[in-house]
């Protein structure tokens, strides 16, 4: 329970349908934060909404892990030149890894959290329709052929879909999670928060990283951690320096805003990061598109793919997922698409964009 209106809908659907629930909030982070989900009143809204729909509620404290195994990695990664998501890395090695591991110690059968997305093969858990989406009404085969466990499904709310953020999950995972708010859009969930009564039904989502501070921003984090190094920004056509930054390691392949350079009237985007060199390699807008990513470290929901199969590449959150041809150590766009920073996630869905086939990390 992260104190949004998603974990506590959800805590309240299984409350509801006779599962003895217990809520649990992650301490995360010790260090100063004003956003994300690791504020003090996030941790308190949790507690009242626990008390709300009559259940148990703990705090477990995980800030050794999460120092562990996100946050120095992320400090690790910009000062390599890669754009990490954090997000994803707490689901693999803390909710989803930790806590869960946690879970089954304590004798838990299962995992619940807030996301928007489905996992099909799970118990009724409402008495009635499946909050978890159930098997698709198609009956339509996987993009390696038929699933042969647990399938991940995107949400039915596309706008607040988050498989994406859970893409790296495989069927160990998958077998003991629940994501009963995943066939509800926000508009319900909201609605049945406020159905309740829950004090987080209007709550507004939580957007930032949780351990980045909205004032220190990421220059500040990242300064406080690593050395941070002025370099050349170099234009790619003409090999000329057309101007600097303050920072190489704030700057991530792909980005426009803040480099402050333009040529023939035209806005540049990074096109390579040079740490190292302090170099920052600049082009206009169609050079900034690539119809291949090499990738690395794919967690497959079921089974591997063979190299030539057909599936869908999402390289965002919040991206459309684009067709492309799985290669074994690449992903091969049918037409170009943004400049994808090394350390990002593709997740590859089936054709009908519907399951989440694989996640998989971009090779610098």
């Amino acid at each position: 329970m992260s104190g949004g209106v998603d974990s506590s809908v959800a805590a309240a659907l299984l409350a509801d349908a006779g599962h003895d629930v217990v809520g649990a909030t992650l301490k995360l982070w010790g260090g100063d934060s004003d956003s994300g989900c690791c504020s003090v009143s996030d941790v308190d809204d949790a507690r009242r909404v626990a008390d709300q729909i009559g259940i148990a509620h703990h705090v477990f404290n995980f800030t050794d892990d999460f120092d562990a195994s996100v946050v120095a990695p992320y400090v690790a990664a910009h000062a390599a030149g890669r754009t990490p998501n954090p997000c994803i890395e707490c689901n693999r090695h803390i909710k989803f890894g930790t806590l869960l591991e946690r879970a089954r110690r304590l004798g838990f059968d299962a995992l619940a959290t807030g996301h928007h997305a489905r996992v099909d093969g799970v118990a009724r858990v409402d008495g009635g329709a499946r909050v978890d989406g159930g098997a698709r009404a198609d009956g339509g085969a996987r993009a390696d052929g038929g699933a042969q466990g647990r399938r991940l499904l995107r949400g039915a709310d596309r706008a607040k879909d988050q498989s994406y953020v859970l893409s790296m999950l495989a069927q160990a995972e998958l077998a003991q999670v629940l994501l009963p708010v995943g066939a509800l859009t926000k508009a319900e969930v909201r609605a049945h928060a406020a159905g309740l009564g829950l004090r987080t039904a209007f709550k507004p989502d939580s957007q930032d990283v949780c351990f980045i501070h909205s004032t220190a921003g990421r220059r500040g984090f990242l300064g406080d951690r690593l050395p941070l190094h002025p370099g050349e920004i170099v234009d790619a056509d003409s090999g000329d320096v057309v101007g600097t930054v303050p920072a190489v390691e704030l700057v991530t392949v792909g980005q426009r805003r803040g480099l402050g350079v333009a040529v023939d009237g035209r806005r540049l985007y990074a096109l390579d990061v040079d740490v190292d060199a302090r170099r920052i390699l600049v082009g206009h807008a169609d050079a900034a598109r690539a119809d291949h990513v090499a990738v690395c470290r794919p967690t497959w929901i079921d089974r591997p793919l063979d190299s030539g199969a057909r599936v869908l590449g999402q390289t965002s959150a919040h991206g459309r997922a684009a067709p492309c041809t799985w290669r074994g150590d690449a992903v091969v766009f049918d037409e170009p698409v943004p400049l994808v920073a090394p350390g990002q996630t593709v997740a590859l869905y089936d054709m009908d964009d519907t399951d989440v086939v694989a996640g998989s990390v971009l090779a610098a």
